[in-house]
């Protein structure tokens, strides 16, 4: 009973796959059916798995771009995303027909032609339109010339260097290349030279503006072979206004804002020590968020990240000077005294005033009323004037030059007396002068550091 049973399971199994062959078989030739007669002469006898020009030397393959959009250029994956048109030329000899009018056949029939194996070079994913059928364009020539388009969009690796992020400049490459036929066998070439790659000039991007692009044919070298590759090479370049409107200008001002602590008294130890901390936490915050869209990558020292380190460095000095004059208020021996020295010395400029113009008017009243003495002239005075003696014959003569063991102590002695006055020179007499030479010298340093990083990173 089992074995009967199984037996009509496999007549049952090549009863079903004889009649799937056949209604294959009747597809195709309904399919052949429908086809023009122009198209079954030319199909008639036609291999698409041999190249033309089989035994004629190679096959040459012109090709042309139109960029529809770039899409995205991600500067983490170092990458770019961008829908082009791919146009292939070629002319095939099997192809040829009489007539003066091309043929625009379905995307469906290239499975019956024989077409280029071009792929793209550094193609991270890639795919091919099918909305609402496959993007695919196949048109023949009378004289045999076959044009084949695609429309792709592809994700393409682009190496970056962000050394200067954000005034930087990218040049990203798309290269097309065959997969398995050498330079013996399939030639590539650009139909129309530079200006094969169209779509550019209207492109619009929202970090970068397209500087210049330009073609080129070079070949790839591999173990198997020496292979036919075209390079287009664009140039972009990063618009800056919105790093500077969303970076620059807020820690610029952040850093204007550490110098108002300059202004008030060294008492007011909460107000200093608040603008301090609150400049140092903001700053810290706005260069983590700096840091979110980019790179990971220890081998780029960005521009930007030089900026934000300046910026950071200054406000925390403003931070380290306030730190520096109250612990030299507290130590001084006069520090009572120096807390409120300016405002007695302005009390006494006003007393000395008063004093002054009281004792004038007192004066002139005095001579009013005394009459008037003669003034008799004064001895002259005389005065000694002591000339240096020359040196006479007696005095003792100098001594001899000192041995060189006394040379180096002179030598070490002055060195040391030079130190001590240096450090005497820094010692600081008024603790408040701190404040009054940061004042100047904040402003003026960062405006001479920003000088000189907008030079460097614009100009070389």
């Amino acid at each position: 009973m089992a074995h009967s049973v199984a037996g009509g399971t496999v007549l049952t199994i090549l009863l079903i796959s004889r009649l799937l062959e056949n209604s294959l078989l009747n597809a195709e030739v309904k399919e052949g059916e429908i086809l023009p007669p122009t198209i079954q002469r030319l199909m008639k006898g036609y291999n698409k798995y041999l190249r033309p020009f089989f035994d004629n030397g190679p096959v040459t393959v012109g090709m042309s771009l139109d960029i529809a959009s770039i899409d995205t250029i991600s500067e983490i994956n170092m990458d770019y995303t961008a829908t082009i048109f791919l146009r292939q030329r070629w002319t095939d000899e099997r192809l040829v027909f009489e007539g003066n009018k091309s043929l625009s056949l379905d995307g469906r029939l290239v499975e019956l032609l024989w077409v280029p194996d071009t792929f793209i070079v550094d193609s991270k994913k890639s795919f091919l339109h099918d909305i609402t059928v496959e993007n695919r364009l196949i048109r023949i020539f009378p004289n045999g010339t076959v044009l084949y388009a695609l429309r792709i969009t592809t994700t393409v690796a682009c190496n970056m260097d962000l050394t200067k992020y954000p005034m930087d400049k990218q040049t990203c490459t798309l290269q097309l290349e065959s997969w398995g036929y050498n330079i013996n066998d399939v030639m590539f070439y650009w139909t129309r030279g530079n200006e094969s790659v169209s779509g550019l000039d209207t492109l619009q991007l929202a970090q970068y503006t397209v500087e210049d692009h330009y073609t080129s044919v070079s070949e790839a070298v591999y173990e198997t072979g020496h292979y036919p590759r075209l390079v287009f090479h664009f140039e972009l370049k990063r618009s800056i206004l919105y790093f500077i409107l969303e970076t620059y200008v807020p820690s610029s001002l952040l850093v204007v804002l550490s110098w108002v602590s300059f202004w008030i008294s060294l008492s007011s130890v909460p107000a200093r020590i608040c603008i301090g901390v609150t400049t140092v936490l903001t700053m810290t915050t706005l260069m983590m968020g700096a840091r979110t869209s980019l790179p990971n990558a220890n081998c780029f020292i960005k521009a930007i990240d030089v900026y934000l380190g300046i910026c950071f460095s200054f406000i925390f000095g403003a931070l380290i000077e306030y730190a520096v004059a109250h612990f030299c208020t507290l130590t001084h021996p006069d520090a009572h005294l120096l807390m409120y020295g300016h405002q007695m010395h302005d009390m006494d400029d006003e007393m000395n005033g008063m004093v002054t113009t009281i004792s004038t008017h007192s004066n002139r009243a005095k001579r009013r009323k005394e009459p008037s003495v003669p003034s008799t002239p004064a001895p002259a005075s005389t005065e000694l004037t002591v000339s240096p003696s020359s040196p006479s014959g007696s005095e003792p003569k100098p001594e001899a030059p000192p041995a060189e063991p006394a040379n180096w102590c002179l030598t070490t002695l002055a060195t040391l007396r030079k130190i001590l006055r240096f450090v005497s020179c820094c010692h600081i007499k008024n603790p408040h002068h701190i404040d009054n030479y940061s004042r100047v010298t904040f402003p003026l340093s960062f405006v001479m550091v920003n000088l000189l990083y907008w030079t460097y990173y614009l100009y070389f």
